[in-house]
């Protein structure tokens, strides 16, 4: 990719939700959930993946080295120090992608370079430059970050950007790393930059900003305007602390207001409120209904003069069409009288390609829950193709619950679930019909877990609405799984939610005791 100035007028999206977004506590993704959302994001057409760190643990190497071998169109990034063993982990995760790209850092604030790396500012010079000819012998894509940006001393800074990009490096991203940045002073720093360092013109300058301060979107947006041709966000402005900068909100700022921005980015739009779903339902992060762009309540109104203005003409209180940005206003109603293909034709049109058996699986459902009530909606569908969809390595699985509550009697469970094909009961007393199903489920799978998080929410309105329930799960390392259920019964939608969280648990577990026998085996050879 060749650099880009000011004067252009495409802005690259640079997705690291799978990255940063991931550190957020408690969102952990497994790898075939890292797969299946990074091909959502090569549907989104962002302009680079963001896919991992290589060398923090042996998941996120697994994870990045199979999206760099199933998912094209994309730069496929791997993150690293500048430690040359971090750059060589990096590489050999990413090399098999057809876009591969090498994201590098070190921190260049004098706090950070003092208390955190112990060195000084000509030792963290040296060692970005090395890193980055270390990472060009190896591709063409070369990313430098100098870790907390704004809060360095801006001389040195551009030192370091200037060497950098003489040693080779092609995007130079400028981190708010702590979120510390307002917007009139981070536009500035890098408009500046690009004047000050004489060979800007042969780099794409970036940025990557946190929310600390409620102003990520504000502060990517005022480096757009000052020359900044790559910002760094995630889905739903997921992150560490207070989070990223909001993917959604950036991308539709700059559709909406064109006439300011005066730029465009690579995005599907319509892509955008299918991805926020799925990252919502990997993560267990739910969207809060007021959330700009594509929270529950982005497109309602509830005031008669907003309703009545809405009614005579969207664009007196709408900015932008639902269409937009993929919510669906089809007039395609389907009920129990609907056949396979008419149901198949609305998936496709919701943006759900399924083979033959997940095609049968969904429409089974979907006909169960046709005799259950009256009008599914385009979003029960959603959810049940949704849940469907989840990839869990299911060492259990549910087959039956049984509930006897109400009254004076004490709420009684009775679970059946399988594991390797053997059938598993369990009966337990609980101070409600959750507790004591969660205390059946955690008898079966012989597990020692905390219940962190528990959430229910309708689908739709009215008594008949399908419930979804998510329940967030801890063991004694403080590791946080999610799982996630979608019934009209909200007691089964909450076994399903624990059962799939427990499931998860299972399968890192499983992980984690391979990794002595990988070394052994590494070793021997």
């Amino acid at each position: 990719m060749n650099a880009k100035s000011k004067t252009d007028d495409t802005v690259y999206i640079f997705d690291t939700t799978l990255r940063d977004g991931e550190q957020s506590p408690g969102c952990t993704m497994n790898v075939q959930e890292k797969l299946k959302l990074a091909l959502q994001l090569a549907k989104l057409n962002v302009d680079a993946i963001e896919a991992g760190f290589p060398m923090s643990s042996q998941g996120d190497f697994d994870a990045v080295e199979l999206i760099a071998r199933n998912v094209y169109g994309p730069a496929i990034v791997g993150l690293c120090r500048t430690g040359f063993a971090d750059i060589d982990r990096a590489w050999n995760a990413i090399k098999a992608s057809e876009r591969p790209r090498i994201h590098t850092f070190i921190a260049t604030s004098p706090v950070h370079m003092k208390k955190k790396l112990e060195m000084t500012p000509r030792q963290v010079v040296k060692a970005a430059v090395e890193a980055v000819k270390r990472a060009r012998g190896y591709c063409d894509e070369v990313e430098f970050s100098p870790e907390d940006a704004s809060r360095s001393e801006f001389d040195f800074l551009a030192e370091v950007v200037e060497k950098v990009i003489a040693a080779g490096a092609t995007h130079v991203n400028i981190p708010d790393t702590v979120g510390y940045a307002i917007p009139e002073e981070f536009g500035k720093l890098i408009g500046n930059l690009i004047k000050k360092v004489p060979n800007s013109g042969r780099a794409v300058f970036s940025v990557h900003c946190h929310n600390d301060l409620g102003l990520a979107v504000a502060n990517s947006l005022a480096a757009i305007r000052n020359g900044a041709r790559q910002v760094e966000c995630t889905i739903n402005g997921l992150g560490e602390r207070a989070g990223n900068a909001s993917l959604e909100e950036i991308v539709m700022a700059i559709y909406t207001r064109h006439d300011l921005m005066g730029v465009k980015t690579n995005i599907i739009t319509q892509e955008i409120y299918r991805t926020s779903r799925m990252v919502s339902k990997i993560t267990g992060f739910t969207v809060q209904p007021n959330k700009a762009i594509v929270g529950r309540n982005a497109f309602a109104h509830e005031a008669g003069i907003h309703q009545h203005g809405v009614l005579r003409d969207k664009r007196t209180y709408e900015i932008m069409d639902a269409e937009t940005i993929g919510i669906a206003t089809s007039s395609l109603v389907l009920g129990k009288h609907s056949g396979r293909h008419a149901f198949n034709d609305k998936l496709i049109e919701l943006g759900y390609e399924l083979d033959t058996a997940m095609l049968n699986k969904a429409f089974s459902r979907f006909k169960n829950l046709c005799d259950q009530k009256k009008e599914v909606t385009d979003d029960d569908i959603q959810s049940i193709i949704e849940d469907e969809l989840t990839v869990v390595d299911e060492t259990y699985r549910l087959q039956s619950v049984h509930v006897m509550c109400g009254g004076t009697a004490k709420a009684t469970a009775m679970i059946e679930m399988l594991h390797q094909s053997e059938l598993l009961e369990q009966a337990a007393i609980g101070v409600g019909p959750i507790d004591a199903v969660y205390q059946c489920i955690r008898q079966i799978a012989g597990v020692d877990i905390k219940l962190v998080d528990f959430s229910v929410k309708s689908v739709t309105g009215g008594m008949d609405a399908l419930g979804e329930v998510t329940a967030r799960i801890s063991d004694e390392s403080g590791k946080i799984f999610s799982g996630r259920g979608a019934e009209l019964d909200i007691v089964l939608a909450s076994a399903k939610a624990y059962v799939m969280a427990i499931n998860k648990l299972l399968h890192w577990r499983k992980g984690i005791e391979a990794k002595p026998a990988r070394r052994k085996a590494a070793a021997k050879g």
